[in-house]
């Protein structure tokens, strides 16, 4: 190749990269990338340099304010310098805090620049003419890319530094990031329900506090409010617009997410005020305004005041769970439930209240001293617990200060009343007659005393003496035991008699219900047999009625019969009577007299007589009486028809036969 022409080849180069060097080094040409801004420094000006601030907002030399996006920049040689940096992004989730170099000073007491309205930290010529201030910022960024002036503005994030390095102010750069990682500020504070907290707030910018205020009062609640609601301290602007004070506020924090510039305000995390079922809080308000006293000329142990003012308020809260600050407000929970002090030495309640309490010392009337242990169960009316806290303060006090010189006072005199062994025996009654006349004692304190319960009394350290009068009490009890054990024995027996007499019964109950079955089935038995009779006997009766009334008219008809064939026979026989009397007197007038009639009657007897008898007309034996005479009437008769006369009235040893009766006359 021509050496010549080589050389042409490499002047042009020289040439072309001397140029490209000429066009970096004099910056007539910027590129920058879509990703990146770039921040211009005005090298020179016809105009000089900048007589005021960080910023030339006149187009004297120095940083300007406006910043260049993505792309191709032409300049004049040698005038400008372009510092191209990332633009400034803060991650999703997290704060992005925000440090101005240029602007107003800060006014006195003033910890952090003011945003104007209308501004944004975007627009740095017009966050400078619009009385923006230098130094770190109350407004916050949130998630997102942001072309902010980094010589201007210094952005702090969780990922790092968005600035163009200066010397002067790296030092207060670097403070102010160690301030911010410290307080966890690069994050939102999540305060979540498992972790049953609040948030108490304290503001670290704004005007201090009133003197002798401690809590700052809250302010700027109203959602409706554009200009106040401040959205719980995420807009410091209007919470200092509604009148907010630094320190420690009286609004909490409860549940959710807060995106707090961490300059402007920290987060402590408290438990929530929690008042457990059976009791109420009694609040005591370090904060708000002065309240006027509610409970009268004659209460003299404090004010209570109304809900919301500064003091013990009138109102207790009920059991519940309240989102309080407890540096603003104290809660004393006060039991409405029944609660038992103990005068035991060694022995208290859960609650504490009892824990210096010990047993009573008694001198009895008989010169005994007997240690007594004593129960007091108490009630506090919910509405009456303000009263009592701001009275005594502390339930404690109260105990130990109040209620046990004046129970033991109590029980020192009832017992130099009584004996020994009545303050032993009489023990119930005791009991009834303190509880009667201590409860106006208690009332005078807001306290419904509900019961007395007294102990045993026993015996101080070395006393025997007690010892002997108890043992002769206890052996005296021991023999009424004794006495009800023997009748609780007797009264066992007979019990047991009558369980064996159950179990037997019970053992023949098979037998006696079938037994009572069958009774009852004998019963229906005979119950349905006695119906049966009762239908017989009284078909019998109807049947018998019937018939006595068929024999009655049947009786009738024979007797009308009888009556009537009676009477016909009657007039029959009267007729053959004389008819045959007719005949007769005609025969015994044929055959000359009656005497030939009474001999053929006769006759006619005798025949009759001797058929019927069968006796032989001529006896086998005869018997001839001594003197003579007939042997028989047969005979005298026989003689007689035979002789042809008629008989002569009878003597009175051989009665005359009598005719045959004549047939009776019916009717």
């Amino acid at each position: 190749m021509d050496v010549p022409l080589l050389l042409n080849y490499a002047l042009y180069a020289a040439g072309a990269i001397a140029g490209l060097y000429v066009v970096y080094v004099s910056r007539i040409v910027v590129f920058i990338g879509n990703d990146s801004i770039g921040v211009i420094e005005k090298l020179w000006s016809l105009r000089g340099s900048i007589k005021s601030g960080f910023i030339a907002l006149d187009g004297t030399a120095g940083f300007q304010p406006g910043i260049l996006r993505g792309g191709i920049h032409f300049f004049p040689p040698f005038q400008y310098r372009i510092h191209v940096r990332p633009l400034p992004s803060v991650p999703q989730g997290t704060i992005g805090y925000v440090f101005a170099r240029s602007g107003a000073s800060l006014e006195p007491g003033q910890t952090l620049g003011l945003l104007p309205p209308g501004a944004s930290f975007e627009d740095a010529r017009a966050f400078i003419d619009s009385g923006g201030q230098r130094g770190p910022q109350r407004q916050i960024l949130r998630e997102g890319v942001y072309p902010i002036n980094v010589a201007q503005f210094v952005i702090l994030t969780s990922e790092g530094t968005h600035a163009i390095a200066l010397s002067g102010d790296a030092e207060a750069i670097h403070k102010m990031r160690g301030d911010i990682e410290q307080r966890d500020g690069f994050r939102p504070v999540v305060l979540r329900d498992r972790e049953d907290v609040v948030g108490v707030v304290t503001v670290h910018d704004g005007p201090s506090l009133d003197h002798g205020q401690l809590i700052a009062a809250t302010v700027g609640t109203d959602a409706h409010d554009a200009a106040t609601y401040h959205n719980c301290f995420q807009d410091p602007e209007r919470f200092l617009a509604a009148g907010g004070r630094r320190g420690r506020q009286e609004q909490v924090l409860v549940e959710g997410t807060y995106y707090l510039n961490r300059l402007f305000a920290t987060v402590e995390r408290l438990p929530k005020t929690v008042i457990d079922i059976g009791k109420v809080g009694v609040v005591v308000s370090y904060t708000g305004e002065e309240g006027s006293d509610l409970t009268g000329k004659d209460y003299k142990h404090g004010e209570l005041v109304e809900n919301g003012k500064r003091g013990v308020w009138s109102r207790a809260l009920q059991a519940g769970k309240y989102a309080l600050n407890p540096h603003g407000i104290m809660v004393i929970p006060v039991p409405t439930t029944n609660f038992v002090l103990r005068w035991i030495q060694g022995s208290s309640e859960e609650h504490g209240y009892d824990t210096n309490l010990a047993e009573i010392q008694l001198i009895t009337k008989d010169a005994f001293e007997p240690v007594l242990p004593l129960s007091i169960v108490l009630h506090i009316a919910y509405e009456d617990a303000p009263r009592v806290v701001q009275q005594f303060a502390d339930l404690k006090l109260l105990v130990e200060q109040t209620l046990d010189p004046m129970v033991s006072a109590y029980f020192k005199d009832a017992a130099q009343k009584c004996t020994l062994l009545e303050l032993v025996s009489n023990r119930a009654d005791i009991q009834r007659r303190a509880t009667e006349e201590m409860k106006t004692r208690f009332c005078r304190y807001h306290l419904d005393l509900m019961e007395v319960m007294i102990g045993t009394p026993r015996p101080a350290p070395g006393d025997k003496h007690m010892a002997t009068i108890l043992d002769q009490l206890r052996a005296r009890q021991v023999a009424d035991e004794q006495t009800v054990t023997y009748e609780n024995q007797r009264k066992a027996a007979e019990k047991e008699r009558e369980m064996r007499e159950a179990a037997a019964a019970a053992e023949a109950q098979g037998d006696l219900t079938r037994s009572l079955v069958q009774v009852q089935i004998s019963e229906n038995n005979g119950q349905a047999q006695l119906r049966l009779r009762e239908r017989e006997a009284v078909g019998i009766k109807i049947t018998a009625s019937a018939q006595a009334e068929a024999v009655k008219m049947t009786a009738g008809a024979n007797a009308e019969r009888i009556r009537v064939e009676g009477q016909a026979e009657a007039d029959r026989t009267a007729a053959v009577g004389k008819a045959s009397a007719e005949s007769v007197a005609a025969q015994v007038k044929a055959f000359g007299g009656p005497e030939f009639q009474l001999r053929k009657e006769i006759a006619q007897i005798l025949q009759a007589a001797i058929a019927s008898a069968k006796v032989p007309l001529v006896p086998s034996v005869q018997v001839t009486p001594k003197n003579g005479g007939s042997g028989s009437p047969l005979e005298a008769l026989l003689a007689m028809a035979l002789a042809g006369r008629s008989p002569a009235v009878a003597p009175p040893s051989a009665p005359a036969s009598t005719p045959p009766p004549a047939p009776a006359r019916a009717g």
